[in-house]
């Protein structure tokens, strides 16, 4: 007699597994996120598929000992710095992106100038010749780089056995299935599995694998929450499609820091790493313009300096508009609530538009100065001094307090050819001013108006 099917209904945001559909997730709280999927019974089974995997046994913490190994220099600036100086043997990084944003780019870029390492570069997605024509493009070429066009999960861990390359790429979990789970590929069910799977081959055999993973509409990684826990490092790559800049930004890393980022630029010859974001985010007019202020920003221990741009005009319609492109909209409402209350702006009258350069989405809270400098320049219409830029946290009550890292804010405008920088004026006193710039220190939004326009 045949076994019974079993199904399963796993919700597609989180992977929550339930005997029965339901209408709203007992465990993230979307609604209509339940699909039925047909698990095996053998589906548990998937993971010790592997053969010859040297089984551990329970150990003293002083009595493991602990090994060596580099990491693995990926030939890419920007990737490692994000991976906190290399890639680790033996680790599984998952990259997920919005679809065109260069992901698979991003990826045979790195399996192209690794030289001296063997690559295996396993496509679900594109076929060989599709892959040779980026290859083509990029214009790097590795003699040591393999590629494989396969979605059966059991041959590409053949492959991998046979080949024994030092790093694996796989683009895209999502087009990968075992045969061991009815469902298809995509679903809950395989993409858990199949993860489990390559994870146990990595941590077995010390060979890294890269996963390229798809995002959903609204941004995370898409299939189970689990996806995320499994692997070692979750690199999220970002960008405005309509824009050339792209920034990798790590979100989970078991072997470094998650504050670095990377930045890149897309050409038609691939990805450029960009050394010094500050060139891309600033530009150069040849008069002054009001609306317009630099502040002093850092993504992690990474500082770089940004063009803010505002526009402050009467508002035509009952309600006044408040639109932010790459900025939180309701810390900027309340910025604007701080300026109406503390230096007796009418913003009720007035639409405001808030842009940042570079089409860059930034959280940093070190930019409100300079948010607030941007916005009462284009409010009066008049020009911020040459030369100037700013740092510093608003607070409610209109103090001004301190930016996390402002000495490297500071060190930045200074390389960069700043004069002057309006900062906290709670900032320690032992601060010296690098060669070339004068720190200018308040402790109210009330003293900005006059540090922002009195001249030199």
């Amino acid at each position: 007699m045949a076994a019974k099917v079993k199904k399963a209904y796993f919700c597609k945001n989180c992977g929550f597994e339930a005997p029965k559909w339901l209408g709203r997730c007992p465990s993230c709280g979307e609604w209509n996120t339940f699909a039925e999927e047909v698990i095996s019974k053998e589906s548990s089974s998937v993971a010790a598929s592997i053969a010859n995997v040297p089984t551990s046994r329970p150990q003293r913490v002083s009595e493991i000992e602990r090994s060596d190994n580099r990491r693995i220099d990926l030939g890419n600036s920007e990737v490692n710095r994000v991976l906190g100086g290399g890639m680790v043997p033996g680790s599984l990084i998952l990259i997920g992106g919005e679809p065109g944003i260069g992901k698979s780019t991003l990826s045979l870029q790195i399996a192209l100038t690794t030289n001296g390492l063997r690559c295996l570069y396993v496509s679900g997605e594109e076929s060989a010749e599709q892959i040779k024509l980026r290859a083509s493009r990029i214009g790097i070429g590795n003699e040591e780089c393999i590629v494989y066009t396969e979605t059966l999960l059991e041959n590409i861990v053949a492959q991998i056995e046979e080949l024994q390359p030092d790093f694996v790429v796989i683009d895209s979990i999502q087009t990968i299935y075992t045969d061991l789970i009815d469902s298809s590929a995509g679903s809950v069910s395989q993409i858990r599995e199949c993860a489990a799977t390559l994870l146990k081959y990595a941590k077995s055999s010390g060979t890294s694998i890269i996963i390229i993973g798809h995002i959903t509409k609204d941004g995370t990684i898409a299939g189970p929450k689990i996806l995320e826990h499994i692997v070692d490092v979750v690199l999220q790559f970002e960008g405005d499609g309509n824009n050339v800049y792209r920034i990798l930004r790590g979100i989970k890393n078991r072997f470094g820091a998650t504050f670095e980022i990377g930045v890149f630029e897309m050409l038609d010859n691939g990805l450029r790493a960009v050394e010094n974001p500050s060139e891309i985010l600033l530009s150069h007019y040849d008069e002054p313009l009001s609306g317009i202020a630099v502040g002093a920003s850092a993504d992690g221990i990474r500082p770089y300096l940004i063009e803010v741009q505002s526009l402050v005009s009467n508002a035509a319609y009952g309600t006044p508009q408040r639109n932010a492109t790459g900025y939180d909209a309701r810390r900027m409402n309340m910025l604007l609530a701080i300026l109406e209350k503390r230096l007796g702006m009418k913003m009720f009258q007035k639409d405001v538009f808030l842009n940042f350069a570079g089409g860059f989405k930034v959280a940093d809270t070190g930019l409100d100065l300079a948010v607030v400098a941007a916005v009462i320049s284009s409010y009066y219409d008049r020009p911020i001094n040459e030369g100037i830029c700013c740092t510093g946290e608003l607070g409610l009550s209109g103090e001004i307090r301190p930016a996390p890292r402002t000495e490297q804010r500071i060190s930045e405008a200074a390389r960069l050819g700043f004069r002057r920088i309006v900062v906290s004026g709670y900032i320690s006193k032992s601060l010296k001013a690098p060669k070339g710039i004068e720190i200018i220190r308040i402790n109210n939004i009330s003293q900005l108006p006059k540090a922002l326009f009195t001249e030199e």
